[in-house]
């Protein structure tokens, strides 16, 4: 993957501040209560949504066995949980299996969103927007006989705002905690979306992000996130996600218990 474009620490005085000024502190002093909603009997309908992702299988077993991954009782949405580091769940993403909404639970701290870390130390940690587009990611590794637990693989808590004036932005919430519990990464890979979003949410974290760090951009080759390329990948369409109907459908369901 090619290293951030130009020399962008050079130009801010934040890039050369301490590690913990770069970074946004929210929520850090704060305790939430995450209230996540009721899991149902089985995970049967959430298992059939990430397979037509085309998630790898075994990597699916792995989230539910750790309590990454379920099914919600109610209105069968996929929830992503994202936990600190004794497992004790702290943040929780929604997605809707029929249509495109997305969501998150009430009382969700987006200083820990969902994650993969593996076991054994790693120097580098991989950014993804979403859960599905880290799962792609992984798929893809374990399609090219690469072992896909080896690094630290962290997706971002919603789409990552940044500042008006780019170099005042903050590094996202979930990875200043993840560089500041795992001192020994080196190397941030960023794998953000193809799209005007994704790109300018990648000029700002290599902006503000310390001159320590090697930072590489290493967008999906194909199609707008990960997804996509995995789908190009398998010779299969990519997934149209289906607009929901009705907005008052979706808000409804933001909050389920």
């Amino acid at each position: 993957g090619k290293p951030c474009e130009g020399e962008p620490h050079a130009r801010f005085d934040e890039g050369r501040m301490k590690l913990s000024s770069a970074y946004s502190t929210e929520n850090i002093s704060m305790e939430k209560h995450l209230l996540l909603p009721k899991k149902n009997e089985d995970n049967a309908e959430v298992i059939a949504y990430l397979l037509g992702r085309r998630i790898d299988k075994e990597i699916i077993q792995f989230c539910m066995d750790s309590g990454r991954i379920y099914e919600s009782a109610l209105h069968h949405n996929a929830v992503f949980v994202g936990m600190d580091a004794k497992g004790n769940p702290k943040y929780a993403a929604l997605r809707e299996t029929g249509t495109s909404f997305i969501g998150e639970v009430h009382g969700s701290d987006k200083n820990y969103s969902f994650s993969i870390f593996s076991e054994k130390s790693s120097g580098t940690v991989h950014l993804f927007e979403s859960a599905i587009d880290l799962l792609s990611y992984a798929t893809l590794q374990k399609l090219d006989g690469k072992e896909w637990r080896e690094e630290y693989l962290l997706s971002l808590a919603g789409v990552y705002q940044p500042a008006k004036e780019i170099e005042k932005s903050k590094v996202p919430a979930a990875l200043t905690r993840a560089l500041k519990l795992h001192p020994e990464v080196k190397v941030i890979v960023l794998h953000l979306d193809n799209d005007r979003i994704g790109r300018l949410a990648t000029k700002a974290i290599c902006t503000v992000l310390p001159k320590q760090y090697q930072v590489k951009d290493e967008p999906p080759k194909y199609g707008k996130d990960y997804n996509d390329q995995l789908c190009i990948k398998l010779n299969l369409a990519v997934t149209k996600r289906a607009k929901a109907a009705k907005k008052s459908l979706a808000s409804h369901k933001k909050y389920e218990r």
